[in-house]
């Protein structure tokens, strides 16, 4: 792989992400009910990167960051335009793809019923080498999702980046493998439990309870109403991945 020369300073990048999900009210612990995600999977916090669009400052520096990833872990010679993944991940591929001077799509969650059908929005040639672009991932099912779709239409698609990456459910790093993907990502909750620990405005019970999840999260969601065991994902990729 030929990266891009400039730096890319990882901790600080994660860092300055952590705090800005907390400081702007990204990270919202339960009360009464876990939330269950899409995947199934039960969880006392929820992370809402849709809350960032409204910050101009902080979305600038996640912005920065996310092309300096790109830059130094990817590499610009690698990827002809950038993707957003419906919804939260739009406006972070329209300013990526900005920054970077590249064509911008749009992939739906599924066909939009009508008209001309069409799962991806925007130009985009066959062959054409596209960076998936979304808000965050929890175990991965729907980035897969919203690559098969971009397969399928001819594109080729390798790698994905998110602002945020759970980085706690078994075998997630491994399903992207083996579907010919890597996730990139600004932080993870290991970074958001290194500074909220740090920080007097994180409830102390809270906190606790996010650092039992984070020991045990099959447990964790098992015993709240989730789902408690590692669950099947669809059939690996059948290309040859190059990394």
């Amino acid at each position: 792989m030929t990266a891009d020369t400039e730096a890319f300073d990882r901790p600080s990048a994660a860092k300055r992400t952590a705090e800005a999900l907390l400081s702007l009210g990204a990270v919202h612990f339960y009360s009464d009910s876990p939330f269950i995600f899409t995947s199934g999977w039960a969880s006392p916090v929820y992370i809402d990167c849709r809350h960032l669009i409204s910050f101009p400052a902080e979305r600038r520096q996640l912005v920065a960051d996310a092309t300096a990833l790109i830059r130094a872990e990817v590499g610009l010679d690698r990827i002809d335009a950038i993707a957003g993944a419906e919804t939260a991940g739009i406006p972070f591929a329209a300013w990526i793809s900005d920054k970077l001077d590249m064509p911008m799509q749009y992939v739906r969650k599924q066909p939009k019923g009508f008209a001309r059908n069409a799962q991806i929005e925007g130009h985009f040639e066959h062959g054409q080498r596209t960076l998936l672009v979304d808000d965050m991932a929890t175990d991965g099912r729907s980035k897969f999702k919203f690559c098969d779709a971009m397969r399928a239409a001819g594109m080729e698609v390798e790698d994905v980046v998110t602002l945020f990456w759970y980085g706690i459910f078994p075998d997630s790093a491994q399903n992207f493998r083996e579907r010919g993907l890597t996730l990139h990502s600004l932080a993870s909750w290991a970074d958001v439990l290194d500074v909220a620990k740090a920080r007097s405005d994180v409830d102390a019970v809270a906190l606790a309870e996010l650092e039992r999840f984070l020991d045990d999260p099959i447990r964790w969601s098992r015993t709240h109403g989730g789902v408690g065991e590692e669950r099947p994902v669809a059939q690996p990729y059948s290309g040859d991945p190059r990394r």
